[in-house]
């Protein structure tokens, strides 16, 4: 499969790393030659320096031959340009883009991309999937990562565990001996930057752990509470940073959490007084979220959940670990740098919102083709959980689990069907067309496609 990628940056370089790990032809194309050469020296793709939008550098990287562009380049028109030249004069099939700035995304102008307009297929908006994640978070706030899997049947939970968790030292054969009626099953921990996948049933969770699990939807208070997480839906909630990122979650926040008090620090006064004018149910203070005095202004010893989406990873990173300080409960900080992310759980942060990889994981659910309807990195990008049709070819079916050889570095977390959801046990036997739930480690997706019978192929 033939892969044109406008961009290597953090996105573009970790979409085109995993496209290649699944053997796909990827020509990623950016301006910055030391990008190109760091970017091809680490991973197996082919590289192109120069404007990506320009015409004679996309036909240089193949686009011509190419059945997917991906523009995620730092600049929305640049992508928005690579996509319509891709079109226009290469006849490229698909086209996704990256666009940030919320005037390109406006509704009003929604026909703007038309295929005999803008011709792209799907549109990816940072900001409004990490409003999202963080929207999750708030629903949420014990786990570390939250997402719906399944049209919203089933759940798939991050959560750290603690000294206080009264399943800690428990093997996972007890724990589903403890909750028998419990539709839950442990994906992965993830202990010292390492993947541990249970498979016997013996292991334990330790404190320190961070543990992907899944659930039937309807049981997620209840798995959260055997975690020993039983915090409620946040009903504060302290903004600190007040950009596209900020004043989405305001909103989103507005229109979605009833009876949720909601405060913005933002340190500019012009945008302050914008967003005063904008934001009439919300509370805005205009200062620095590193200020000890603003941030008890902004009530923050009292509140249940501070999330910090400035700019600058260091300050949502000090302003997160002050907040907990002084009182918050729950504290949530957006870090671009994928090198801080080990760092900042071990500081007392209780979430971490990471850009790139929520882009990689929207893109991705986009390219996968036919029978891969869902793709979700977990943290520090050391796996994926993917939601497949289990097809009649497939080596899953017909047996059961514990008799189906699964490759080490893959699990089976749970299975729907005829919108009853299964949690997956030794003896769950899957049967065609029924939707699955499997976690597979880095670099095991070959694996997974001999498991599902099914090519992760594009559209």
């Amino acid at each position: 499969m033939k892969i044109v990628i406008c961009g290597a940056g953090l996105v573009g370089s970790a979409i085109a790393s995993h496209l290649s790990e699944e053997h796909n032809d990827v020509t990623v194309v950016d301006a910055s030659q030391e990008n190109i050469q760091r970017l091809t020296d680490q991973v197996d793709v082919h590289g192109v320096v120069g404007v990506a939008s320009h015409p004679d550098r996309l036909a240089e990287a193949g686009v011509g031959d190419a059945e997917l562009l991906i523009a995620v380049t730092d600049s929305d028109e640049i992508n928005m340009v690579a996509c319509q030249v891709s079109h226009t004069i290469f006849n490229t099939p698909v086209k996704i883009a990256r666009i940030r700035s919320q005037a390109y995304l406006n509704p009003l102008y929604g026909d703007l991309y038309a295929p005999d307009d803008m011709p792209i297929d799907h549109i990816i908006s940072p900001e409004r999937e990490v409003s999202a994640a963080v929207s999750n978070q708030l629903r949420v706030p014990g786990a570390f990562d939250v997402k719906d899997m399944c049209d919203g049947k089933m759940s798939l939970v991050g959560v750290l565990l603690t000294d206080d968790s009264p399943i800690r030292d428990v093997s996972l054969r007890h724990l589903t001996n403890l909750f028998p009626d419990l539709l839950i099953t442990v994906l992965a921990i993830i202990r010292d930057g390492k993947v541990v996948i249970p498979r016997s049933g013996n292991e334990s969770m330790q404190t320190g752990d961070r543990v992907y699990f899944v659930c039937d939807a309807t049981h997620l208070h209840r798995a959260m509470a055997s975690f020993g997480h039983e915090e409620p839906e946040a009903r504060s909630v302290v903004i600190a940073g007040g950009g596209s990122i900020g004043q989405m979650l305001a909103r989103e926040i507005g229109s979605n959490f009833e009876n949720t008090a909601v405060q913005i620090i933002e340190l500019h006064a012009s945008r302050a007084r914008t967003l005063a004018e904008e934001l009439q149910n919300t509370g805005i203070i205009n200062g620095d979220a590193l200020d000890s005095a603003i941030l008890r202004e902004a009530g923050v010893h009292n509140t249940e959940t501070f999330v910090s989406v400035t700019e600058d990873d260091e300050v949502n990173i000090l302003s997160a670990l002050l907040a907990k300080r002084t009182g918050a409960k729950h504290a949530v900080a957006l870090v671009n740098i994928p090198g801080f992310i080990p760092l900042v759980g071990t500081l007392g942060v209780d979430a971490v919102i990471n850009p790139s990889q929520i882009t990689v994981s929207s893109i991705l659910e986009h390219v996968r083709r036919g029978r891969i309807r869902d793709v979700h990195p977990v943290i520090e990008d050391l796996g994926e959980v993917l939601e497949a049709e289990a097809l009649p070819s497939s080596l899953l079916v017909g047996k059961s689990l514990r008799l189906a050889k699964i490759p080490k570095g893959i699990a089976v977390g749970g299975v729907l069907r005829d919108g009853r959801v299964i949690a997956a046990r030794g003896d769950t036997v899957i049967e065609s067309g029924d939707t699955v739930v499997i976690f597979a480690a880095r670099g095991k997706i070959t694996q997974v496609e001999k498991l599902l019978s099914v090519r992760l192929d594009i559209f």
